[in-house]
């Protein structure tokens, strides 16, 4: 079975992980080899010591990204749940596995601000309000939408299952399910 990087991107709180989790219970239970790169767990242990500016988070993508191509090119299905807030930096992820053959799907999860703001998963969203924290992405850091991503989910308006089920279409149909 041949791997391939699947990354979604989108807000704080979009459900990223939630379908990326979802997702890869499914395909494990189908026989693939699975992995999620969560974005948290990422930081704390590759990326530890990066904070949240333009120049770090690029770090942290393309530290990501790297990994996550290596696993893809071993017959990994790699999720990658990851805000990812910058094209360009996506691109270069996206070039990265091309230039090494690697399949590389991006899946915006494209849940709208208000709707995450009301889910507010790590309490982000009510830090920001309160000026306790800055920088958050969507809010009071840019979040450059995918123009032409290979599959936009609009995970507020379905269920988990549905996001998934989705997901796990787009794949069948490039052969990677």
């Amino acid at each position: 079975m041949s791997g391939a990087t699947i990354w979604l991107t989108g807000l704080p709180s979009a459900g990223k992980t939630t379908i990326a989790r979802a997702l890869a219970a499914r395909l494990s239970g189908e026989g693939h080899r699975v992995e999620v790169l969560d974005g948290d767990e990422v930081r704390e242990f590759l990326s530890a010591g990066l904070g949240f500016s333009r120049t770090d988070r690029d770090t942290n993508v393309r530290r990501i990204g790297f990994v996550a191509q290596l696993l893809a090119a071993h017959g990994v299905k790699v999720l990658v749940p990851v805000i990812a807030p910058y094209a360009d930096t996506r691109e270069a992820v996206r070039k990265h596995h091309q230039q090494h053959g690697t399949g590389y799907l991006e899946v915006h999860v494209a849940t709208p601000v208000e709707v995450c703001s009301a889910r507010d998963v790590k309490g982000l969203y009510a830090k920001q309000a309160a000026g306790e924290l800055s920088g958050l992405t969507g809010v009071d850091d840019p979040y450059e939408v995918p123009a032409d991503p290979d599959l936009r989910i609009e995970a507020h308006g379905q269920s988990v299952e549905e996001s998934a089920g989705a997901l796990h279409a787009l794949l069948a149909g490039r052969g990677l399910a």
